[in-house]
């Protein structure tokens, strides 16, 4: 056995350290080294896509190479998760995150990935507020008023969801757990014919993104009763936020990007950087505004935490409502 003397072994020690350090510096310093795809489980056009096509487009302009959305949907966004669990943890294939991994943990009692454990946080991106609304034949003007009919109804108010696990469903079903009161889930192939019949009256109450309920509240079609964040929406400031009645509520929608596990720190770093500063410039955040989501800045740790108590929080949801989708 080669035997160094110990100020030799700390040269070698040394010198190997520097060597990992450089290599990591220039990884950080390569990457983007060619396109890099951003998958979204959902179809082109809807407001996941906007939102991915917006932070690709700003990636794009501040890293030097192409950021493409990637379309595919199926399976309540698994299938893509599952693509981006798969691929090289490179950098070069990230994930559009939204409200429904956080579901689908537990919605799923067979899935090929442990969403926590195999997709590595990069960075939040915004908060979605959604609004609760009545058709206007409901005689309720206020969530204190809605609680109160429906508890003098029990299992006669109908609550339409663009389908099971939905984040509609999700947060009617919230709404009953903390509320103690007794709704029939009305499941619809998506959001679209949901909302028209909450239009015709055909179903009393539904939850949608408000941004996309907003000119129907205007016109007077709709009624809405509250906003599911935490805070009130600047959208619509005389509405309440639920939880000033309902102690707990938090039904806002949460997105951000991800990547495969093992992907190098530094380029989670640097995609970190790149996309809070996104959030901060005004041009990108008038444009956040318009399709109405929060920005949410952080770094990864304070992503990867948050999401974690999404998924918890959800999982209760779903045990309470007996919902699954296997």
């Amino acid at each position: 056995m080669i035997r160094f003397p110990r100020r030799r072994l700390l040269q070698l020690g040394a010198g190997a350290a520097a060597f990992f350090a450089v290599t990591r510096w220039a990884w950080a310093q390569a990457y983007p080294s060619r396109p890099v795809r951003i998958i979204v489980g959902f179809s082109a056009g809807g407001p996941t896509d906007t939102l991915a096509r917006l932070m690709g487009q700003w990636l794009t302009e501040r890293l030097g190479q192409s950021f493409l959305v990637e379309n595919r949907p199926g399976a309540g966004s698994n299938l893509a998760t599952e693509a981006v669990v798969r691929a090289a943890p490179d950098g070069q294939t990230l994930l559009l995150i939204t409200g429904a991994n956080a579901v689908n943990a537990t919605l799923y009692s067979r899935l090929n990935f442990n969403f926590l454990q195999d997709i590595v946080s990069v960075a939040a991106l915004c908060r979605e507020p959604m609004a609760m609304l009545v058709n206007p034949a409901v005689p309720a003007s206020t969530i204190a008023e809605f609680i109160a009919y429906t508890k003098a109804n029990p299992g006669k108010v109908t609550m339409a969801s663009g389908g099971i696990g939905a984040p509609s469903h999700m947060a009617g079903e919230m709404f009953k757990m903390l509320t103690g009161t007794d709704m029939v889930h009305v499941p619809y192939r998506g959001a679209v014919p949901a909302l028209t019949d909450l239009l015709a009256g055909q179903v009393h109450i539904y939850f949608t993104p408000l941004i996309s309920a907003l000119d129907h509240i205007k016109a007077g079609k709709l009624r809405v009763l509250g906003v599911t964040t935490l805070e009130r929406s600047k959208i619509l400031p005389d509405t309440p936020s639920i939880k000033e009645f309902v102690p707990g509520y938090d039904a806002s929608q949460l997105y951000g990007v991800g990547a495969p596990k093992n992907t190098p720190g530094e380029v989670v770093d640097t995609l970190n950087k790149e996309i809070n500063a996104g959030l901060a410039d005004p041009k990108v955040s008038e444009r956040l505004a318009q399709i109405g989501v929060i920005p949410l800045p952080g770094s990864p740790n304070s992503f990867s935490k948050l999401f974690a108590e999404e998924t918890e929080k959800w999982a209760k949801v779903i045990e309470f409502s007996g919902a699954t989708a296997d």
